[in-house]
C-alpha cells in the first residue's frame, strides 16, 4: 500500500532556489514570525492543504509536486496476534 506524504526536503530546496528566507516565507504565509514555517518545514508541526496550495503558489509548482509515495506494509489478512 501507497501512502503521500509531504515532501519536506523538497519544500525546503525550493525555498532555497528561490532564495526566500524562513522570515519571508512566513509573511507569505501570514505567520507573525519566522517560527511558524520552521515548524511546518522542519516536520514538527504539519502543513493544512491551503498551506501547501499558498506554498504551490508562491513555488509555481503543481501541489501534487509537494508529495512523495511511501511504502507501507500491509497487515496481513485473517490472522490474529497471540499475547
Amino acid at each position: 500500500m501507497k501512502i503521500k506524504k509531504v515532501n519536506l526536503r523538497k519544500i525546503k530546496h525550493l525555498r532555497k532556489r528561490e532564495r526566500l528566507s524562513l522570515n519571508k516565507m512566513s509573511e507569505l504565509l501570514g505567520y507573525e514570525s519566522q517560527n511558524g514555517y520552521y515548524y511546518l518545514e522542519s516536520g514538527r508541526n504539519k502543513f493544512s492543504a491551503e498551506t501547501l496550495a499558498k506554498v504551490s503558489d508562491i513555488f509555481k509548482v503543481q501541489i501534487d509536486e509537494l508529495f512523495f509515495e511511501e511504502e507501507i506494509a500491509e497487515m496481513a489478512k485473517g490472522k490474529t496476534h497471540s499475547a
